[in-house]
């Protein structure tokens, strides 16, 4: 039985598909196709039941699946703690969603590079879900995500909590007053992230328990599409502390609504069983530090 024979199994089972899973693995199909009966061969079961395209787990490639990945899991964790001597190159994989991604990471990235020349940092920004997805699958070492998570398998440490501010334009109407309620934004346009992102799933909870209903007029993918329509006056909305930068000042003003505790607080999640390796250690003590030079106070989740 070969590691590869597992990967492969894996990439089946979790894409259900012999085509979707060769591409996945970066293998032609016939290889990949020719493993997985070699592997139904020595485990003398059959894996999959071939219905046209799709490629169903039979009851002993249902039991054989956790075993699976445990064993690649297990792997991956040895070639880590192998690999992971003081002086080779240290390689992680991290992840943060969209509002966090440019504002925290990336320059924390920036940083690193002059700071610790072996570490070697990947980046993936993507949605909340997708995020604790990667970090459960061990594509990812840690992410950083908005509570909540509820994930048996993750280890969480918080990070920070901010507060979520009014953004409106330079010029607009409401931009000098120092008393705002959820009232007084009756009568506005709003702009919102998608309806995937965690951000605007928590705002339209907030606006719920207010029993208040905003008119959302442009949705955008990025924080800085959503900035540049709220600065040309097409709408108002709601960001994190995080993502003002100094930058605005010239065409936003953020302004705190009163009667209100809108916060939102950051974590940093990993897998419980994945060994944490000292690229691991290095970028969260960095990241750490980040977080304490902007002022932030840490505080438990809940």
């Amino acid at each position: 039985m070969e590691i590869h024979q597992l990967r492969y199994f894996v990439a089946v089972a979790e894409t259900g598909n012999f085509t979707r899973a060769s591409e996945r693995s970066n293998v032609a199909q016939p290889s990949l196709s020719q493993q997985i009966i070699k592997l139904e061969s020595e485990v003398g079961h059959k894996l999959f039941h071939r219905l046209g395209r799709k490629a169903v787990l039979t009851e002993a490639g249902t039991a054989f699946l956790d075993r699976a990945k445990r064993i690649l899991f297990e792997v991956e964790n040895a070639a880590k703690e192998l690999g992971d001597h003081p002086n080779l190159g240290r390689r992680i994989t991290v992840g943060a969603v969209q509002t966090v991604m440019p504002y925290l990471i990336t320059p924390l990235i920036t940083e690193l590079k002059g700071l610790q020349n072996n570490l070697l940092v990947n980046a993936q920004e993507d949605f909340r879900g997708n995020l604790i997805r990667a970090v459960v699958e061990g594509e990812l070492d840690l992410a950083v995500v908005p509570l909540p998570v509820k994930d048996h398998r993750i280890a969480i440490e918080p990070l920070l909590t901010e507060p979520l501010l009014l953004v409106v334009a330079k010029n607009h109407a409401i931009a000098s007053r120092t008393a705002i309620s959820v009232n007084d934004l009756a009568d506005e346009t709003f702009v919102s992230l998608g309806d995937s992102s965690s951000l605007a799933t928590q705002i339209r909870a907030f606006f719920g328990d207010q029993k208040f209903q905003p008119r959302i007029g442009y949705r955008c993918a990025q924080v800085a599409t959503l900035k540049q329509f709220v600065a040309s006056g097409l709408g108002i909305s709601l960001l994190p502390e995080l993502a003002r930068q100094p930058d605005d000042r010239d065409t936003l003003t953020y302004l705190r609504l009163t009667h209100s505790e809108l916060t939102r607080e950051l974590v940093v999640i990993r897998h419980l069983q994945r060994y944490q390796s000292r690229g691991v250690e290095q970028f969260l003590s960095h990241l750490r530090q980040s977080v304490r030079a902007r002022g932030e106070p840490l505080r438990p989740p809940g």
